[in-house]
């Protein structure tokens, strides 16, 4: 009877453990961010609504805007074969894109304190006159 108990006990112990096993999101400051975005085959995903993207986003990121009941379609644009580069304004919304990114199968890198913290770059689709 107690070897019964304890092999129950251990395949739940697996059961538990294998849900457990999901890829912590990388979540990476500045400087590691720049060098993660220069891997080729990279998708950079700017999450704030459009019009703070067209203010000024880093060069060759696309405007997946998390904030629109749309989202979830637009993830669909994204290659699941290639890593998904994540940002926002301070981090916050962007680290709930990437729980979500990640949920749908991406490998997700998320740059801690967003475009706040972005020493580089920064390209914007306003005409200023």
């Amino acid at each position: 009877m107690k070897r019964r108990i304890f092999i129950i006990a251990a395949i739940i112990m697996m059961a538990f453990a294998s849900c457990d096993s999901k890829k912590e999101i990388k979540s990476v400051k500045s400087n590691e961010f720049r060098t993660e975005i220069m891997t080729p085959d990279i998708q950079l995903v700017d999450v704030r609504v459009p019009e703070a993207f067209n203010e000024g986003h880093i060069p060759g990121a696309k405007n997946l805007d998390f904030t629109s009941e749309h989202f979830d379609d637009m993830m669909k644009q994204l290659d699941k074969k290639n890593p998904v580069a994540v940002y926002c304004r301070g981090g916050r919304q962007s680290m709930e894109a990437a729980e979500k990114l990640q949920d749908a199968g991406f490998e997700v890198i998320h740059l801690d304190g967003g475009i706040l913290t972005w020493d580089g770059e920064v390209e914007s689709e306003n005409l200023k006159n």
